[in-house]
């Protein structure tokens, strides 16, 4: 077994298991340095089996490299494969032709484009956005007008690499206090998909957070309403309230606007609360079950996302990323 394959493996299932997120890194960091020795220098090492004398190689990925080598499935990926679990979702999650909220490390994700486009490739993505986020987050490395553009630049360089999967263009543009989007508007109109989301400001007055949301989403700009309460339920970043706002306005502008509300699928998000998502499915809203993915087992979220769907009764084709991706750009420019 290739080395380098079974250590993106087992990061990708300890993605999906929700483990800490530097302990994986080690495995992405040691498939990037096993992927980076030339011919020789590989059977130099196996021959050898000193793998551990690579800087950035430790024990456990040693093992992993070694039995890799030997021609086994390493030990590791058998228990992570044998101990994953199915996500939910059902014949709804089987519906979903891709996904509209994706990071990589261009901004905070933890893998390159290529990476986390190849597993949306290997799950069966039809089309797959990504959406870095936007200069004023700068905790997240947010992308400057400047660095949109050379990534834009990438992805149109990769896009026959992953045919037939389309990759899409996009951002999660910051919702900035008076709801303007946090991104020069030329280069808005350039993308394919765009998740406006509130990320400062989490206790504003509801009454001005109601403008802000508004305002957002009636610019003809956005595409989906990103995670919309900002809460977090459980994980290692603790707990967060919901914001306050008038949810019965701000879903009204989102049909009125063409602007899905996101069922975000990040099991520490939860977001919109069920009462919300009701709310937003008899307004006539449409939505999209996205992973808000920031590695590449966690693309593998959609399933948590379905379920809460499907126990809500959404139906399938008020979902936009059921739909096909020509029907989905057109919703979108319209």
């Amino acid at each position: 077994m290739d080395p380098v394959v079974a250590l993106r493996m087992i990061a990708f299932f300890k993605d999906r298991a929700r483990e800490n997120s530097r302990r994986v890194m080690a495995y992405r960091n040691a498939a990037d340095i096993v992927e980076g020795l030339d011919d020789a220098e590989r059977e130099r090492l196996g021959r050898s089996g000193d793998w551990q004398s690579l800087p950035g190689i430790g024990p456990k990925t040693a093992a992993v490299i070694a039995q890799a080598w030997s021609g086994r499935e390493p030990d590791t990926l058998v228990q992570l494969r044998s101990a994953a679990k199915d996500l939910g979702g059902g014949e709804l999650r089987a519906a979903l032709k891709g996904d509209l909220h994706v990071h990589s490390n261009w901004s905070d994700g933890s893998a390159s484009i290529v990476e986390m486009m190849a597993t949306a490739r290997a799950l069966g993505h039809e089309y797959c956005a990504v959406t870095d986020h936007s200069p004023r987050l700068t905790v997240a490395n947010g992308l400057s007008p400047d660095r949109l553009r050379q990534q834009l630049d990438v992805i149109d360089e990769l896009r026959d690499r992953f045919a037939p999967m389309r990759i899409l263009s996009g951002i999660e543009v910051d919702i900035l206090d008076d709801g303007t989007l946090d991104q020069e508007p030329g280069l808005l109109d350039r993308l394919d998909i765009v998740v406006a989301s509130v990320h400062s400001k989490l206790r504003m007055d509801p009454a001005a957070m109601t403008r802000r949301m508004v305002r957002a989403v009636s610019g003809n700009r956005a595409t989906v309403l990103g995670h919309c309460t900002g809460r977090l339920v459980d994980g290692n970043r603790g707990t967060r309230p919901e914001s306050a706002f008038d949810p019965e306005r701000v879903f009204s502008a989102c049909r009125d606007h063409n602007v899905a509300v996101e069922i975000n699928s990040r099991p520490e998000r939860r977001d919109p609360p069920t009462r919300l998502m009701k709310l937003a499915l008899d307004l006539g809203c449409h939505f999209s079950i996205d992973t808000d993915a920031h590695a590449p087992g966690q693309l593998d979220f959609l399933g948590y996302g379905a379920q809460r769907a499907l126990d809500n009764a959404v139906p399938a084709d008020r979902i936009i990323n059921t739909w096909p991706v020509d029907k989905l750009l057109s919703w979108a420019d319209s």
